[in-house]
């Protein structure tokens, strides 16, 4: 299928549990794998901006899942489908499932908390992009997935102004399923500075101007053995947008 100028493969595979989990690539090369934030999708983040087609014509085999939850992939209801770290291990069965063992990893918000987990839970591939992340959003999720649950709960009686407007909105154009990420919100859980050790990789910390809804990501790199800092124009939103967020991520992996 082709979705605006790039040529697209979809597939579906099961989780270890058996939910249905969909994927799109495109691009030949080096497997690159991209997760993309809360509340967003594969198509919203990675490809209806332009990255991909920028990453795909910069020689990557670009793989881009839909997380549990989110876009195509199945939406479980019950809570145990969401047990601690369930990103993380859908992550897990995408690269064994894909038989993938030289690649690089990269995610922004949500995808980049799942990515650094992932490593720091055994995971090893060759370069880490962490994009619209700081310290505090790995460190100090809590926080950060309590404002989250407050915006579910507004969902149906925020007003215009409200400090849940914006995300909601957001919501609502994903058409996000409330039940389904109250329970993945609840898998997510605080990383330890200490663990940030375990990323020894090159790993690119890119993230808007004006964005520190993750906290600081200077911080983050300060934390890291090997990190750059690279900053783009925007916000936490409107970074994903323009096409820096790509080009900097295909200036990186081109070192």
């Amino acid at each position: 299928m082709k979705e605006g100028n790039v040529e697209l493969e979809t597939q579906t595979f099961a989780a270890r549990d058996g939910v249905p989990l969909v994927w799109r690539e495109t691009g030949d090369g080096r497997p690159l794998m991209l997760l993309h934030g809360l509340f967003s999708s594969a198509t919203v983040n990675w490809i209806k901006y332009g990255h991909a087609g920028t990453l795909a014509a910069a020689g990557h085999r670009v793989i881009m899942p839909d997380l549990r939850a989110h876009g195509d992939s199945g939406r479980p209801q019950r809570s145990d489908d969401y047990p601690p770290d369930v990103l993380v291990h859908d992550l897990g069965d995408l690269v064994r499932h894909l038989e993938l063992d030289d690649y690089d990893l990269g995610g922004f918000s949500l995808g980049a908390r799942t990515c650094a987990r992932a490593v720091i839970a055994g995971l090893r591939p060759r370069r880490l992009i962490l994009g619209g992340m700081g310290l505090a959003g790995l460190a100090q999720w809590s926080r950060r997935s309590a404002f989250f649950h407050q915006v579910i709960e507004a969902f149906d009686t925020a007003q215009r102004g409200d400090a849940t407007w914006m995300a909601i909105q957001f919501m609502k154009t994903m058409k996000v399923d409330r039940v389904a990420t109250g329970h993945l919100l609840n898998s997510f859980t605080d990383t330890e500075p200490a663990l940030l050790a375990r990323i020894t990789m090159p790993t690119l910390v890119v993230c808007g101007e004006q964005d520190e809804d993750n906290g600081s990501a200077s911080e983050l790199v300060a934390a890291l053995p090997d990190a750059t800092l690279k900053h783009i124009p925007g916000t936490h939103m409107s970074s994903v947008t323009g096409p820096h967020l790509g080009q900097a991520i295909a200036d990186f992996l081109a070192r």
